[in-house]
């Protein structure tokens, strides 16, 4: 009988075959392979660009989990070039996985702040998210709020959020931890948790939909939620419209938490060239202005517009904890949780 592992890689080669043909194909010049969590649709505006401008043909395989499993089964014989994926989470995974490489782009270095790229070369981001705060039009009139104050006791039975094991909040309590050391971050975790209005569950619209719905005063989300709810998503426009963006930031100086969507050099990439040469265009003013209009996030490349959407919520003041230092702390956050009960 077939191991488990020798199934897996079985299945992965096949599914890769299906996806990029036989092995000479995969060396042509003017293709690049490109594996993603995000959707094929987000991404066509892109891969049309970037195909007019180099003549690079884009190969896309789009998947919601897995992709890090799946290149390591694929091993030497991956078809993979370039990784795209969202959150510190899911980008040191891969990473973790062994399953990439520097990037040795002296561009990126150049357009790219030292706090939005890996310090050993292997992932940089190339926009930004920000976790923030969806609070109800009507009852709360806070302009300016910290996440501190999520476990101030005047919120009590006021906050909904999603699992605080979701990786979108494993990345906020992780810069909490950065921030301030792990029995401070306890302590908040704590509080917090007295304050929810309910078990943690669905997602971040779910959360603006239970604030408008008067079950909680604050939701915690990440920016381009809001975003699409208010312009793409009409039966959800009702719970954009009973809440406003609040940008929070760390007590003491600190800024609004931001995480990223990143991009990563495989290990075995095939078409090494093409691939640093997509990750390159992706940071240049024409793909930095696609990219965040198209899925309302904030550019990584200064100088570069807001959508005005987003803008809307007010002027970003990133946190300047470097992302790799959340990276760092997202073990301890995820245990955090646990011994706090956040979730239960």
């Amino acid at each position: 009988m077939m191991s488990a592992s020798r199934l897996t890689a079985t299945i992965a080669l096949a599914l890769s075959t299906v996806a990029f043909g036989t092995g000479p194909a995969l060396t042509q010049a003017g293709e690049v392979n490109l594996y993603s969590y995000r959707e094929s649709k987000l991404l066509q505006p892109l891969i049309d660009a970037f195909n007019a401008d180099t003549g690079i043909k884009v190969n896309v395989i789009s998947a919601s989990s897995g992709l890090d499993q799946r290149i390591k089964a694929e091993g030497e014989n991956s078809p993979a070039d370039v990784v795209m994926t969202v959150d510190i989470g899911r980008i040191d995974e891969m990473v973790q996985a062994g399953i990439t490489q520097p990037i040795k782009s002296a561009e990126a270095e150049k357009i790219v702040p030292a706090q939005y790229r890996d310090p050993n070369g292997h992932w940089y981001g190339i926009s930004m998210r920000a976790r923030v705060f969806y609070v109800s039009k009507d009852r709360v009139k806070d302009t300016a709020l910290t996440y501190d104050e999520l476990a101030d006791p005047k919120w009590k039975g006021k906050i909904c959020s999603r699992s605080g094991q979701h990786i979108y909040n494993n990345a906020l309590f992780a810069a909490y931890v950065a921030h301030y050391g792990e029995a401070k971050a306890e302590d908040w975790l704590r509080g917090v948790k007295a304050n929810l209005a309910q078990k943690p569950s669905g997602g971040d619209r779910e959360t603006a939909r239970d604030v408008a719905a008067g079950k909680c005063d604050i939701g915690i989300g990440n920016t381009y939620y809001w975003a699409l709810m208010m312009n793409k998503d009409a039966d959800k426009k009702p719970w954009a419209e009973a809440t406003r963006v609040v940008l929070p930031t760390f007590k003491d100086g600190g800024g609004t938490h931001v995480n990223l969507t990143g991009v990563l050099l495989a290990k075995h990439a095939p078409n090494r060239a093409n691939g640093v040469k997509l990750i390159e265009w992706l940071l240049g003013e024409k793909a930095q202005k696609i990219y965040a209009d198209s899925v309302y996030e904030y550019p990584i490349r200064a100088g570069v517009a807001v959508d005005p959407t987003i803008a809307g919520y007010g002027t970003l003041n990133a946190d300047k904890l470097p992302i790799a230092e959340i990276a760092a702390n997202r073990k301890t956050a995820a245990q955090l949780v646990n011994k706090t009960g956040f979730d239960n």
